[in-house]
C-alpha cells in the first residue's frame, strides 16, 4: 500500500496496512542533520542574504531580483525538494506544497507576504540555525488593505507550484502523499493587521465582513484552482482560530464570518472527491462542532497543552471519531523536557486508543521545533514504527 492509499483509507475509516504518520513541520537542526538533510528554511536564509549582497545592499533591486527568479523551475523545484527528501526520510506519509503566502516585496531580513504580513529570519546563535517568524501585520486601517494589491488566485507560480509537487510525488513512486497547501480565513485576516488593530476592526462590522469575505472567495477559488488542476484526492490548510485559552473572538463572531465558508469550501471540495484537512491552532472547542457539521474531514494538531481540559483528542474522539479523522497530538513540550519513557507511554496511548477502526494519522500537537531533543524525536518514531502494523496491538 503506499503513501497515498494509505492516508485515504485511514481518513475513510478503515484500516491500512499501518498507522500514517505527518507533522506540520520540521524545525530543527540536529533532527535534520541526523537524517542527513540541511534545514529548509536556514538554507533559504542563505541564499537570499547572498542575493541581497549581490544586489549591492539595494532593497528595491533585491526584491525586483527575487521576484523574477521566484517564477523559474528551479526555485520552484527547490521549494519544494527539500521539504519533501527530509519527510520521505524520515518516512512521514503526508508532505504539504504551499500554493498561498507567497512574498510580495522582499527585505534584507525577510519579506511581506501576499497577505499583508511581516515574516523575518532571526538568527539563533546559540545553534546558528535562521528561523522565519511572524513579527506582526502592514496593516494599520482597513484602508491600509484597500490599497494593498487583491489576492490572485490565478497567479502562474500557484499551477506551477502544484505541478512541480505533483510531478515529484510521481517520481517518488508512492513513498510519499504530497497534498496541496491554501490559506485558510481568520489567520490571513488577524495576522495581517496584529492583533491589537484587527481587534479595532472587530467593531466594525461592515468591513470586517468586507475582509473575511475576500478571505473566504479567495479560500474557495484555490479549492476550485486546485480541482482544475487535477487534484482529487486532498486539500490541506492552516487557520490558527485560537490560542491556549480559547478563541481569537467571539464563537458567533465565528458562526457568522467563518464556518459559512468552510461549508461552501467543503461542498466544493466533497463534490470533486477531496478530504478536508485543517490545521488549528489553539483552543478552538467551542466551535469544534461547527467546523465537524460543516464537513472538515481532519484535525490537526490538537494542542494538548490548551487550558480547556475539554479540548481533549480523547474525549473528542469519544464524541466525533466516526466522523473526522484526528492528527495529533504528543506534546512538543515533552518531546524537548520529558523523559524517552514519558514520550513513549504517551505515543503507545495515542495508537492504542486512536487507531484502532482508522480515523487516526499519529503526529505532534504542532510541530519539530528547535527545542526537542534527537532522543525523545527517535523515541517517538520508534514506537511508531513498533506499533503501527494493522491490527493494532499495543503493550
Amino acid at each position: 500500500m503506499d503513501a497515498r492509499e494509505r492516508v485515504l483509507k485511514t481518513v475513510n475509516h478503515e484500516e491500512p496496512d499501518r498507522v500514517p504518520s505527518f507533522e506540520t513541520s520540521v524545525d530543527n537542526l540536529r533532527v535534520c542533520a541526523y537524517y542527513g538533510e540541511k534545514y529548509f528554511i536556514d538554507e533559504v536564509e542563505k541564499m537570499q542574504r547572498l542575493c541581497y549582497n549581490l544586489c549591492f545592499r539595494s532593497e528595491k533591486l533585491y526584491s525586483k531580483f527575487m521576484k523574477y527568479m521566484a517564477k523559474k523551475d528551479i526555485a520552484i523545484k527547490r521549494a519544494i525538494e527539500p521539504w519533501v527528501k527530509l519527510y520521505t526520510k524520515i518516512g512521514y506519509d503526508i508532505v504539504t506544497s504551499a500554493l498561498c503566502h507567497h512574498p510580495i516585496e522582499f527585505k534584507k531580513d525577510g519579506f511581506i507576504d501576499e497577505f499583508g504580513r511581516r515574516l523575518r529570519y532571526k538568527y539563533n546563535p546559540e545553534d546558528s540555525m535562521s528561523l522565519l517568524y511572524y513579527t506582526g501585520g502592514i496593516f494599520q486601517s482597513f484602508e491600509d488593505y484597500e490599497e494593498f494589491p487583491p489576492l490572485n488566485p490565478d497567479e502562474p507560480l500557484r499551477e506551477n507550484m502544484y505541478k512541480g509537487a505533483k510531478k515529484m510525488e510521481q517520481e517518488l513512486n508512492g513513498k510519499i502523499f504530497i497534498v496541496p497547501f491554501i490559506s485558510g480565513v481568520m489567520e490571513a485576516t488577524w495576522e495581517p493587521f496584529g492583533i491589537e488593530n484587527f481587534s479595532r476592526l472587530l467593531l466594525k462590522k461592515k468591513q470586517l465582513k468586507q475582509v473575511f469575505d475576500d478571505r473566504g472567495k479567495f479560500m474557495l477559488e484555490m479549492t476550485k484552482r486546485v480541482i482544475e488542476w487535477g487534484e482529487t484526492d486532498m486539500i490541506y490548510m492552516t487557520d490558527d482560530m485560537g490560542y491556549k485559552s480559547g478563541l481569537f473572538m467571539s464563537p458567533k463572531h465565528y458562526k457568522e464570518y467563518i464556518i459559512p465558508w468552510y461549508g461552501r469550501l467543503c461542498n466544493t471540495a466533497h463534490k470533486a472527491g477531496l478530504k478536508v484537512f485543517l490545521h488549528s491552532c489553539g483552543d478552538i472547542f467551542k466551535i469544534f462542532d461547527d467546523l465537524v457539521n460543516c464537513g472538515i474531514d481532519m484535525f490537526n494538531p490538537l494542542e494538548p497543552t490548551t487550558a480547556n481540559p475539554d479540548y481533549d483528542i480523547f474525549k473528542l474522539h469519544e464524541k466525533y471519531g466516526d466522523k473526522v479523522t484526528f492528527c495529533g497530538n504528543l506534546s512538543p513540550q515533552m518531546l524537548a523536557s520529558g523523559t524517552s519513557s514519558e514520550v513513549e507511554d504517551y505515543a503507545k496511548r495515542l495508537i492504542r486508543e486512536l487507531a484502532p477502526g482508522g480515523g487516526y494519522i499519529f503526529s505532534t500537537g504542532h510541530s519539530i521545533n528547535p527545542a526537542v531533543t534527537v532522543g525523545n524525536f527517535l523515541a517517538m518514531r520508534g514506537i511508531l514504527e513498533k506499533y503501527r502494523k494493522y491490527p493494532i496491538k499495543v503493550d
